[in-house]
């Protein structure tokens, strides 16, 4: 992997001797079960952390009191000491965009006040029931739709590697969180790319699983096709996959195979299928290119055949996207009253929501069609699995954008080209409801990671995690821990 670093003075972690060190998730758990850290010293730590870095991070929305989480009495927080959930007592965020009893909600716009509300939505209750501790709420783009944490109203997160470079979108607040030694994992949700692109910028591991493979948020339940799913980023493999399988004790799909532990690499070699360029007509960068080559030769090396073949859909699929994209836009600027806050105030929407809601009106009349093909180009390229195990890309046709270059207050017709150039691997997972995983490959000379995607079959997040575990140890990444 390239060593590169930022400069000294570039690069932001809160990594320091304390019960969170230098540990993930899982490690923290079995402390916790042999008592050598409480519940109370990992939250006490992360608050701290969280504390030191936000000023200039500007990952987080709302952040809980110590008050909120402690009494005079015994903790309030639990433990895995005496609960049989796993990370019961792990320190987390939510993405502010699913709602925490209690906690603020402002999906990232200034189109409304951030609203309280008196329950939990129904994946915050899957994610508390495991037992994790929610220290607050992590930063997003204007509903998630852009590819950069730069809200047009508030300060832009800052990537932890780099702070003069994006931290990625929509969940890119938690893995800013994340990367910086924050807290060892935080929620994000994907519905083009919003775990994988902030994973893949900021170093980290990013599940999108199978669609339904977790509880669906009430948004995710009412869409035409559901392009969303739930999940975390994390620093190791290990940690995002103990925590896909812990969250299944609390709900499982039936309709899904089991998801079982996966604690290694898989042993079966498999057939490969590598794209290094996507369907939207712009050429990927060098350092990107050369990162998931650098992945397939590596793989290739390990037995695995891997062979070159073209994006698996036609380039309208792109056109498709970006149309539904507009339609959820749409959406949030005309049910905006209704469906957020009697206080919702579409004037205020940034420049991006307002040209993706103007570019869907002028072609509302193509919906049908749009939606139906949409659902074939799903079918098309699952069909690709007939051929090959997994898919190997980019998850970003370009290395992460220094701040600014994807910011909302630019013309639409700009930032709409350059996303387009940007984030177009990712987003047909997500149509397919196909599982998809970001991992980390190479760093660019400014020091900032760049991710691949590795993509499987409906349900089969096993073998994903199992080559996520194989070039983990294959090709080792870097932490700002190491920086310390």
């Amino acid at each position: 992997m390239n060593s590169n670093a930022a400069p000294n003075n570039l690069y932001l972690h809160a990594f320091k001797d304390d019960a969170l060190g230098k540990d993930d998730a899982v490690a923290l758990a079995e402390k916790l079960k042999r008592q050598d850290v409480s519940a109370d010293m990992l939250a006490t730590s992360a608050l701290d952390r969280a504390n030191l870095i936000n000023p200039q991070l500007s990952a987080i929305t709302y952040l809980a009191k110590a008050e909120q989480l402690f009494s005079k009495k015994p903790s309030q927080i639990t433990s895995n000491q005496n609960n049989e959930r796993f990370f019961a007592g792990i320190p987390s965020f939510l993405k502010d965009n699913i709602n925490y009893k209690n906690m603020p909600t402002g999906f990232g716009t200034n189109a409304f006040p951030p609203k309280v509300h008196n329950k939990n939505s129904p994946y915050t209750k899957q994610f508390t029931d495991m037992g994790i501790c929610v220290l607050g709420k992590s930063s997003l783009p204007e509903f998630g739709f852009n590819a950069t944490t730069e809200p047009a109203h508030t300060a832009a997160t800052k990537n932890p590697w780099n702070i003069n470079f994006s931290s990625g979108a929509s969940s890119g607040g938690s893995a800013a969180l994340v990367a910086a030694g924050v807290v060892p994992f935080a929620h994000g949700n994907d519905g083009g790319g919003s775990i994988r692109i902030p994973a893949a910028c900021c170093g980290l591991v990013g599940l999108k699983p199978s669609r339904g493979r977790h509880i669906n948020e009430y948004v995710a339940r009412s869409l035409p096709v559901n392009i969303v799913s739930e999940g975390i980023v994390s620093r190791s493999v290990r940690d995002t996959a103990y925590y896909h399988f812990e969250a299944q004790k609390i709900y499982q799909n039936p309709k899904l195979p089991t998801l079982p532990l996966v604690i290694n690499a898989g042993k079966k070699r498999l057939r490969i299928g590598v794209f290094t360029e996507s369907i939207t007509g712009y050429s990927t960068d060098k350092a990107t290119r050369e990162a998931c080559l650098n992945t397939a030769d590596i793989l290739a090396k390990a037995g695995h055949q891997v062979e070159e073949m073209r994006f698996p859909v036609s380039a309208q699929f792109a056109d498709d996207f970006s149309m539904y994209w507009g339609m959820l836009a749409f959406m949030v600027k005309t049910t905006g009253k209704l469906s957020l806050s009697k206080h919702f105030d579409k004037r205020k929407l940034d420049a991006l929501t307002i040209g993706l809601a103007k570019y869907y009106r002028k072609n509302m009349h193509k919906t049908p069609f749009m939606l139906a093909r949409l659902k074939r180009h799903g079918q098309k390229y699952q069909e690709a699995f007939k051929t090959y195990d997994l898919y190997l890309s980019p998850v970003l046709s370009q290395s992460p954008r220094p701040l600014g270059e994807l910011n909302p207050s630019q013309s639409f017709d700009s930032l709409f080209d350059r996303l387009m150039r940007y984030a177009s691997f990712t987003p047909m997972a997500n149509v397919a409801g196909t599982p998809a995983i970001a991992i980390p490959a190479g760093q660019t000379s400014e020091g900032v990671p760049i991710g691949v995607q590795l993509a499987g079959r409906y349900g089969d997040e096993k073998t994903l995690l199992e080559v996520a575990y194989e070039l983990e140890a294959l090709q080792p990444w870097p932490s700002l821990y190491d920086k310390s």
